[in-house]
Order: structure tokens, then sequence, then C-alpha cells
């Protein structure tokens, strides 16, 4: 008896980004509300950082209510309707329930039930993993329009003592619909991990770890010298080879969204690529912080406000951050 033979799956041969939304912590945090537990100063922070004050959403807003808010301005600018949404996916690390995922509640919240829904936690780089994931997923045919969000609340996770990293962190949500593309508008995508240096960013503990008393409420915390290293030098080498394999050049950029992990790794980035007067950088931590995997959306969706002359450009983003891991690809700019 011979096997049937399966129907194969078919998507698009292109994708690219229609639409990018936003929603920021309603309260502006200043350096100087932050500085006495560290032991620190405004003028500290803003040369270690370039940050001068960080987004932070009220107790009463979720990282969920910040993705669906991101989520929903996303779909109404892309045009498609949200029912033809049926993939969405959420980069997260600060959805303090494990289950059910963020994405789910989000594709709810927005009109897209019964859409694939998915969290993904690559820190830092959620963003850029998710538009891979939902390029190659379209692609595939497995997904037809996708919402690739990135969504944190990073002050649930903050202890205000901690010099290392508490008063860089913001809370905000960043999303993007991706669909189908008449011409290739979202090049490859590098990317990876490093687990042998996985204790340079993380959580301080576990969460059996206070269940059981041992630890007090998990927070952030980071190796900033050792991570900076990391950064400037070994990222450098991943966002060329992301602009080689788009098969371009870093003259032909338009912009230039790097994580918002550091002023000083941003304009070092800049300096190492090489990047002509032409690029616009995006700087977005200066008044929203780090914002992990929302960090690249909000920048991007700031830039294209600010600047409407980069639209239809192309832009290098690359996303870094805890695992070690990291993600970069070339977009078409919508």
């Amino acid at each position: 008896m011979s096997t049937p033979t399966l129907t194969p799956s078919a998507g698009a041969a292109y994708t690219r980004i229609y639409a990018y939304g936003a929603a920021r912590g309603e309260i502006a945090v200043p350096n100087d509300d932050l500085v006495g537990p560290i032991n620190s100063s405004d003028e500290w922070i803003r040369q270690r950082t370039g940050i001068v004050t960080r987004a932070r959403a009220v107790a009463t807003t979720s990282a969920v209510d910040l993705a669906a808010s991101a989520a929903a301005e996303a779909i109404e600018r892309s045009g498609i309707p949200a029912e033809k949404i049926d993939l969405v996916i959420a980069a997260t690390i600060s959805n303090t329930r494990q289950t059910p995922s963020m994405s789910a509640v989000v594709a709810d919240r927005v009109g897209a039930n019964p859409a694939a829904a998915y969290d993904l936690n690559a820190a830092c780089a959620g963003f850029a993993y998710g538009v891979a994931q939902a390029d190659a997923l379209i692609r595939a045919g497995a997904a037809h329009y996708a919402v690739v969000i990135g969504a944190e609340k990073l002050s649930d996770l903050v202890d205000p003592t901690d010099r290392s990293i508490s008063f860089l962190l913001g809370d905000g949500a960043g999303a993007a619909v991706i669909g189908p593309s008449d011409i290739p508008a979202i090049g490859p995508t590098v990317w990876g991990s490093d687990g042998s240096k996985a204790d340079a960013v993380g959580m301080n503990a576990t969460l059996t770890e206070f269940r059981d008393g041992v630890a007090p409420w998990p927070t952030l915390r980071q190796e900033g010298p050792t991570v900076f290293r990391w950064a400037v030098w070994e990222m450098v080498k991943v966002a060329r080879q992301a602009v080689e394999e788009a098969g371009v050049e870093v003259s032909d950029l338009a912009a230039f969204v790097p994580h918002q992990a550091n002023m000083r790794i941003v304009d070092e980035f800049a300096k190492q690529l090489k990047l002509p007067d032409t690029v616009v950088i995006a700087r977005d931590i200066e008044t929203t912080g780090n914002t992990s995997a929302a960090s690249i959306p909000l920048a991007t969706h700031r830039l294209l406000l600010e600047h409407p002359e980069v639209s239809g450009g192309l832009a290098l983003q690359i996303g870094f951050g805890a695992g070690l891991v990291f993600g970069a690809q070339v977009v078409v700019l919508p």
C-alpha cells in the first residue's frame, strides 16, 4: 500500500514590515530619582549611559497591557484587518506569568483570535529573533500576516540598590506587522548565542529559590565591563555580516537601529562600522532607557516619526543581550 503524498506548504516569496506601533511607560523617571540608593549622580549616569530619563509604567500597567497597545497601533497603521493576523510572536523576559503566554492574550485583545501565538525569550535580541521567525514562517506558508512584539516591564525586575543595571532599565513595547512582499524587504538574519557567558547578564536568583526563602525576589544584574567589550567588539562583526549577507554596503543604509543598551555602545558601534553621515542613528535610550526586547521597535517607531525621510530606506537592526544572544538583519523601513 503506497503512502499518499501530502500537499506541500507554500507561502509568499518575500516579506516586508508594513508598520510599527509603540507604547511606553506613563512616567518619565529622571536620574535624580534613582541616584540615592546607588550612591551616584545625574552627571555620572549621563556620562556612562546617555540616559536623561527613562519611561516606567505605573503599578496597574502590565507588560501585557503595553504589548497590546503597541500591537493595536501597528495593526491599525498597517491597514491589515486584525482578523487576518494569523501569527502573534511576543518577545519578552518580563511576563510575570510563565503561562498563559503574553502573545495569546494580546492576540485576543487586538482581535486576531484564533491566531497562532507564542512567546520567545531572547532578551534584547528578542525582536530580531521574532522578525526572523515571522519572515521564515510566512515564506513557508505557515502564516500569512504576523505581529511581532517586543514588550517589557523591567521595573518589575529592578533592585534599586543595584549599581550594575537598575538605572538603565525602562518599560515599553514596540510591535511590527509583517506580511507578503513583491520584493525582498527583510534580509537574511545573522543570529546566535554564547552560553559560556551566561553569567554576564541575567537574573540573580531562580523563582524556586525565592519560593523556598533562600533568595529575595529575582532581579536583573550584569557585569558591565564584560557586556560592553562583547557588544562593541563582537557585535560589530555580526552587524557587518548582516549587511554583507543582505548584499548591500554600509553606504546604502538609511538608518542604523542598534539595541538601546547604552549610548556609549551606540556611538562606538557607529565608529566601528564607519557609518557615513547620511545614516540616521536611533538614539531612543536618552528618554526611554533600556527596554530589552522592546528597544529596537520602539527606537524604529520614533525614528520614523522624527525622520520620515528614511521611510522606504534600508535599516540595519541588531539586538544583543542576556544569554548571551544576538540577532541582526537589514530591513526595508515601511
